[in-house]
């Protein structure tokens, strides 16, 4: 599984307008059925009122790129340019094995 968390930065509530769009729209509705996505949601940092965290989560590299290759994109880019986004992209790759039996012990289930 691959997760990208995307930070939208903006001015004057644009991150969180534009993360409003995208739900209204449909678009981020159309996101979550195609083929091979696992999550997509945004979130709101508490300590900064002009980010907005997206958590995108794949199946796989294939997955991604045909997401990367959808016409759904230029919906996206022109949604950013609308609100004058800028963004920091980190990527994982989930760990296979899972969580550690050591590390079980913190999780509250």
């Amino acid at each position: 599984m691959i997760t990208v968390n995307i930070y939208y930065s903006g001015e004057k509530g644009n991150a969180r307008k534009f993360a409003e769009e995208m739900t209204s729209s449909g678009v981020a509705d159309r996101i979550r059925t195609e083929t091979g996505n696992l999550r997509y949601e945004y979130f709101f940092p508490m300590d900064d009122p002009e980010t907005v965290l997206l958590i995108d989560s794949w199946a796989d590299q294939a997955a991604l790129d045909v997401h990367h290759a959808s016409p759904m994109m230029g919906e996206i880019a022109a949604l950013r340019e609308k609100y004058g986004l800028h963004m920091k992209v980190e990527r994982y790759i989930s760990d296979e094995a899972g969580i550690p039996e050591q590390d079980q012990g913190f999780i509250r289930a």
